[in-house]
């Protein structure tokens, strides 16, 4: 092949494939799965990610099978409300100024429908890449008992990515203390919660959730110790749910329950030679504020990008560098540091850390200036690169045009480091 091999046909890799094509680079997708994943997985799109996504056509789409989120709401379990931001103050900023919640799986048809469309893009599915080597002008992928070879890898296969793997590259990453458990009604819980968000973190120390509405069900996410015994068992759910929502005036329907782990860890770096890596693949984060999907996406329309211009000669390798560089620090400096605060106090179950993040979004709340800032940054509009698709504003709060900002608004502020 004389064009770009991206392994995985999740949300990352279509989206990387999307954009190269549409630069007239030729693209193949290799997926081990006999066809587009259908579980339950990632749900959440923020307006950054929604202007990316409009830029190659299939945000409209999305849009209308999804949950727009116009507000986002913190209370207690006593039904208080604490602090409440309105996503309408991003206008101006994006072109999306809400939240979507949709399923992961309602996005890749869509990418793939376009991807087919393009002349010079093939994806082929029951297809597992087995390893790569580098060698020469290209790379080569062992694929069963053969050998395809390709200018670039795009390596969008996933946390336990193969093509990783097959490198040798060391992926440190770190578990955190708690689990999440994530029920799935069709109860209306804004029906039974007056004035509830589509959007709802409840925190309290006595326990502490978030609710997240979709076209057709809620989602509950409690974290959960990790050593907790029959956690998916129907009465520890049912009592788990109780215990979140104490307010409900009858019972909450369970249709579903699943749990998973927590961790962090980002690539040393997200280009191996000519193979570069987005998504899972590069980085996980807690899961808290949907970010890391999102920072996936964003990954791939930048890395298309830029990889389209290398080879058409409009630009040198290096670009490749310097764009795995900024990715990663996005990451370290913004993404992770962010999922983390949206849990402070909660997954310790730390009283003072608790309180005082929430007397923190408090003031945010009842600052107009502070709301936008905080907005902006938890819908990842101020680590878009420059030259990517917004909404018409060059300049977002604290940014100056073209580079993301130093400092990140944070009810809790800490950072995150790792090597």
């Amino acid at each position: 092949m004389s064009g770009v091999a991206v392994v995985g046909a999740g949300p990352v890799g279509l989206t990387a494939a999307l954009t190269l094509a549409r630069a007239g680079v030729p693209v193949t997708v290799f997926e081990r799965e006999a066809g587009l994943a259908r579980q339950s997985r990632a749900s959440t799109f923020h307006p950054a990610t929604l202007d990316l996504l409009d830029h190659l056509g299939v945000a409209e789409p999305l849009i209308s099978r999804g949950r727009v989120v116009s507000r986002v709401q913190w209370r207690d379990r006593a039904g208080e409300v604490l602090a409440e931001m309105a996503m309408g103050s991003l206008d101006g900023l994006t072109r999306h100024p809400y939240r979507l919640h949709a399923e992961q799986s309602s996005l890749t048809p869509l990418l793939l429908a376009a991807l087919s469309a393009e002349p010079d893009a093939d994806v082929r599915f029951g297809t597992a890449v087995d390893g790569v080597a580098e060698g020469g002008t290209g790379v080569r992928l062992r694929i069963g008992r053969s050998w395809a070879r390709a200018k670039y890898v795009v390596a969008a296969d996933g946390a336990h990515s193969t093509v990783r793997g097959s490198l040798g590259l060391p992926f440190p990453r770190s578990s955190y203390p708690t689990q999440a458990l994530r029920v799935f009604t069709d109860s209306p819980l804004d029906e039974l919660l007056p004035r509830l968000a589509p959007l709802t973190y409840v925190r309290d120390v006595g326990q502490s959730c978030s609710l997240l509405a979709l076209p057709d069900h809620w989602r509950i996410v409690v974290r959960i110790p990790c050593d907790a015994r029959n956690p998916l068992a129907t009465s520890t759910v049912a009592a788990l749910v109780r215990r979140a929502l104490p307010g409900v005036s009858r019972p909450v329907r369970v249709i579903g329950a699943d749990r998973y782990g927590l961790a962090r860890g980002v690539l040393g770096s997200f280009r191996c030679g000519r193979v570069l890596f987005a998504g899972d693949a590069a980085h996980l984060t807690s899961t808290a504020g949907g970010l890391n999907m999102n920072a996936g996406i964003h990954d791939a329309v930048e890395l298309g990008a830029v990889l389209a211009d290398v080879i058409g000669g409009e630009a040198g390798p290096s670009a490749l560098d310097a764009w795995a560089w900024r990715r990663r620090g996005v990451l370290l400096d913004h993404v992770i540091p962010r999922s983390e605060a949206r849990v402070a106090g909660v997954q310790d179950r730390d009283t003072s850390r608790l309180a005082a993040a929430m007397a923190g979004l408090r003031a945010i709340a009842g600052d107009p200036d502070a709301t936008r800032v905080y907005l902006a940054q938890a819908s990842m509009l101020d680590t878009l690169p420059g030259g990517m698709p917004t909404g018409g504003a060059d300049t977002l709060p604290g940014r100056p045009p073209g580079r993301a900002p130093d400092r990140v608004l944070d009810p809790v502020p800490h950072s995150v480091r790792q090597s």
